[in-house]
């Protein structure tokens, strides 16, 4: 694996010094796994220069975050991050989800990250809500990505421009593929799809409203 880009720091910097250190938590100390649960093989999930990397290497997986900023319970929040995907790899951010022991998790939603794997579901995807084929970025690239959950909608933006805005209809109970897709409290989440993916994510943090 090539090594993460030194920009991952330096992003970092930039983005907290940007906003008031009172209203912005970090959940990844840059670090180590401090505050995070896996779920599935161990070795899908590590810290490489600064950045938490997946890759499923021994199968799939999922990180849960399950540390102490709100008891890692959200439901309305801001969440900004840094997320890269090799060549062909998928990946994703699990919002509103809750931990379980095995398998894709079933509640919440998953923000797609996959620029050029064979699940044509594109970067910033609400995956199977409402799903992308044409995205501002590529493979390599950090790119930022932000996710806002207000009331009953869910915008996501990545580079800087807003792809989704999906308002929740009031009749929705969750789509064909998960147990739970619907707007609630609940924790984030990355994803380790498959042995030939391999994604990262840095400079995560939140501001719950």
């Amino acid at each position: 694996m090539r090594p993460m880009k030194s920009l991952v720091l330096a992003g970092l910097s930039l983005a907290l010094s940007a906003q008031s250190p009172m209203a912005w938590r970090p959940l990844f100390n840059g670090k180590d796994l401090t505050g995070w649960k896996i779920s599935g093989p161990e070795t899908g999930f590590g810290v490489e220069q600064g950045a938490i990397v997946a890759h499923g290497l021994n199968g799939a997986g999922h990180l849960f975050y399950d540390g102490t900023v709100a008891n890692h319970v959200f439901r309305n929040f801001n969440l900004r991050l840094d997320v890269m995907a090799r060549v062909r790899s998928n990946g994703g951010v699990y919002i509103m989800t809750e931990f379980q022991d095995t398998g894709f998790p079933q509640k919440g939603f998953e923000v797609q990250l996959n620029n050029s794997h064979t699940d044509r579901v594109r970067t910033a995807s609400l995956y199977h809500v409402v799903d992308l084929s044409n995205i501002p970025g590529k493979d390599d690239e950090w790119m930022p990505m932000e996710i806002d959950v207000q009331n009953m909608t869910i915008t996501i933006s990545l580079k800087g421009e807003q792809l989704i805005k999906w308002t929740q209809p009031a009749d929705w109970t969750t789509n064909y593929d998960t147990r739970e897709r619907r707007i609630g409290p609940g924790t984030i989440a990355f994803q380790a799809h498959d042995p030939n993916s391999v994604s990262a994510y840095a400079n995560i943090r939140i501001k719950v409203n």
